[in-house]
């Protein structure tokens, strides 16, 4: 028991750090998706895609589980038209995305 207070507040500072580190997954998720997906696709909450053809990010989740995306990112993401260039992403980012993407989704 002479460990409680230790453990309590090692507890205590992992959790005021989940908040700041979700965020700044968040933003990670926001920087890769512009860098890598911006010149297409519409990457924030509001604002059209800059090529007509490419769906917003927001509006991914209406057409399947975000959850679904992340085999994809981490092995490498092909579309069907050769306009968009192969992604892949390590388990870090993929989760940054995910979490990114699914912050973002229209309800």
């Amino acid at each position: 028991m002479k460990f409680a207070p230790t453990i309590l507040a090692a507890a205590w500072v992992l959790a005021a750090m989940g908040p700041a580190a979700a965020a700044g997954d968040l933003k990670r998720g926001e920087t890769l998706l512009t860098r890598d997906c911006g010149k297409c696709h519409a990457v924030g909450r509001t604002g059209g895609s800059p090529s007509k053809e490419a769906p917003a990010f927001r509006t991914l989740g209406t057409r399947y589980p975000i959850e679904s995306l992340e085999e994809a990112l981490g092995e490498g993401l092909m579309s069907g038209h050769p306009d968009m260039p192969e992604f892949k992403f390590d388990a870090d980012d993929v989760g940054a995305i995910i979490a990114y993407l699914k912050s973002i989704q229209q309800r």
